[in-house]
């Protein structure tokens, strides 16, 4: 196919401020989780695929299977008003007071109701 350009499992994106490895991170419609360090404004590496421990709301308590959403610094699985990004689908439970979630990253695009 001579329109191939790449497998998308992984994306170059300009940072939108400075991010960490393992950071995630939402620039428009394109969400993934950074595979370095970078000062805003530099290319990033943003993986789109996979399972990955991420920041939750302490007060959520979360099931697996539930749908995930970004918050601007943590996942919930409060849709809220404010269309928070999609982030993906929890894979294990976590309960209220814990810090992080296992999340299998979801479709790119999608949020919460308006």
């Amino acid at each position: 196919m001579k329109n191939y350009v790449q497998e998308g499992k992984t994306i170059t994106v300009t940072a939108p401020a400075a991010v960490t490895s393992g950071q995630y991170v939402v620039v428009g419609a394109i969400r993934g989780v950074a595979a370095f360090d970078a000062a805003s404004g530099d290319p990033v590496e943003l993986a789109t695929e996979g399972v990955f421990t991420l920041p939750k709301v302490a007060a959520d308590n979360i099931g697996a299977g539930d749908l995930l959403y970004w918050t601007g610094t943590a996942c919930t699985k409060v849709p809220g008003t404010g269309s928070k990004p999609l982030v993906g689908v929890a894979i294990k439970p976590a309960a209220v007071n814990a810090t992080t979630v296992q999340v299998k990253l979801g479709v790119h695009g999608l949020t919460g109701p308006a």
